[in-house]
């Protein structure tokens, strides 16, 4: 399985898309500070995740949600309760 996954840290000011082959490896690798980009930001939660069979349809869509604006923003209004309990 391929994942496209949404992390958030615990004050929701920063957020992160990604892709990978092993959701549970990848979360923990950001969470241990082994991934520059997201090593100012820990702790982090998953949001929302999405499984695809085909790695290029999860690159695909990974590419969508950073690259353009409306899509991410699409994602995050349906995702506005689960934002708000991700600080928690």
């Amino acid at each position: 399985m391929n994942y496209v996954y949404y992390l958030t840290n615990v004050d929701s000011s920063f957020h992160y898309v990604g892709v990978t082959e092993d959701l549970g490896r990848r979360i923990a690798q950001h969470n241990n500070g082994e991934v520059q980009s997201t090593c100012p930001y820990i702790p982090l939660k998953i949001v929302y995740y999405e499984a695809y069979l085909s790695k290029n349809d999860a690159c695909s869509r990974e590419y969508k949600l950073k690259h353009h604006g409306s899509v991410i923003g699409h994602l995050k209004k349906r995702l506005k309760d689960s934002l708000k309990l991700a600080t928690i």
